[in-house]
């Protein structure tokens, strides 16, 4: 339950999806590939007093997660959107209950959650996150780095960001690109903020090498090993000083228990659309605060929508890492909202507008639009 007091009940009346295509201003490479243009699904809750936007951060291919954008799409209007239509009249709160029965999809479902949740919110007057229980008006902005060329071409694009103003970098890692890389960025700055991302991309076949990361001072290496990994993850951090985060192994809040109580991980990323929603997200934030265990907001190349929503779950107390929170223009020339996330002084404000505290450019929507559909009772 988020720590303050229930948004209202909507009343239901049609869903709109639209995938979009937006080009990236550069490509972005992790070891799962290299995306040039950002595939995704944006949602319109139709409710009796107004409408509401949520965002599925799926991607084309299940490359990073099994789920993906046509498989998003097929399960939302067969299954998920029916559920909704159906109950017609819930409070945000009770999303995840009615699409329980459905297994998995949690992109989907913390997507189609937020589109009500801003529904109900903007009716009420109520910014997200005040709703969500946020202590801060702007949170510090991190930045992540793709895979480059070579080293050198690494430490050219981490200047780069450290001189828009960027207060942490993260750089993505993957066997053969990985000690030389980090080394490199911590020999042109010397004691930045630095954390790397492996994306699954190790097994425990390589602790020596990831050892080797120790020596770096970084704030922590971020999934090292594959999702389902908990125990080994357990081993690899007893072996290493660096803590270790994980990412993609967190899909919930039991997840999250697991992984503490096995010692799997000393930091947590919370990714919302990962763990079914922005509501779990802060459970999951409950648990780790109450554990004494940091927490940082991860990203998933989010639109203005997600952007929006991801600063309002960072302001919770307990993220006390910077997040990959960063600035629209990091990875998009033109935004579907009409006021994107900007960097000021290292950080990135939290709207304070009703609902998500963003408004979608109409234009810019339509542009980026490739297909569409509206799903009714």
């Amino acid at each position: 339950m988020p720590v303050t007091e229930p948004a209202a009940s909507v009343t239901l009346e049609a869903v709109e999806l639209r995938v979009l295509h937006l080009p990236l201003v550069s490509p972005f490479t992790t070891s799962f590939g290299t995306e040039t243009v950002r595939e995704v699904i944006v949602v319109r809750a139709r409710t009796t007093d107004g409408e509401g936007w949520g965002e599925i951060v799926t991607q084309h291919e299940p490359s990073y997660s099994s789920e993906y954008t046509h498989g998003a799409w097929d399960v939302a209007q067969r299954f998920l959107i029916p559920a909704l239509l159906e109950a017609r009249t819930f409070a945000p709160e009770d999303v995840a209950g009615i699409l329980e029965p459905v297994i998995g999809h949690r992109m989907v479902k913390g997507g189609l959650e937020l589109a009500v949740l801003d529904a109900a919110l903007r009716a009420q007057g109520r910014p997200l996150g005040q709703y969500l229980g946020a202590v801060r008006d702007r949170v510090p902005s991190g930045v992540s780095v793709g895979i480059q060329h070579d080293p050198a071409a690494l430490v050219d694009a981490v200047g780069a960001y450290l001189a828009e103003g960027y207060v942490r970098i993260k750089i993505k890692i993957k066997p053969g690109r990985d000690v030389a890389d980090t080394a490199a960025v911590r020999d042109a700055f010397g004691g930045i903020p630095l954390q790397v991302d492996a994306n699954s991309a190790y097994t425990l076949a390589d602790i020596d090498t990831l050892a080797e990361l120790d020596r770096f001072d970084l704030l922590l290496i971020e999934q090292p090993l594959q999702e389902d990994d908990l125990v080994d993850h357990a081993t690899l951090a007893r072996r290493l000083r660096t803590p270790v985060c994980l990412d993609e192994s967190i899909v919930s809040l039991k997840a999250a228990r697991d992984a503490l109580a096995l010692g799997s991980a000393s930091v947590v990323n919370i990714k919302a659309g990962r763990v079914g929603g922005y509501l779990e997200g802060v459970r999951i934030h409950d648990l780790c605060r109450d554990a004494g265990v940091p927490v940082w907001c991860g990203g998933m190349l989010e639109t203005g929508i997600g952007r929006a929503a991801n600063a309002a779950l960072a302001a919770l107390p307990g993220f006390t890492l910077p997040g990959d929170i960063s600035a629209s223009s990091r990875f998009y020339t033109r935004d579907i909202v009409t006021e994107p996330a900007v960097l000021e002084d290292g950080q990135v404000r939290v709207p304070t507008g009703p609902g998500l505290g963003v408004e979608i450019d109409p234009v810019a929507l339509d542009e980026a639009t490739v297909e569409r559909v509206e799903v009714r009772t």
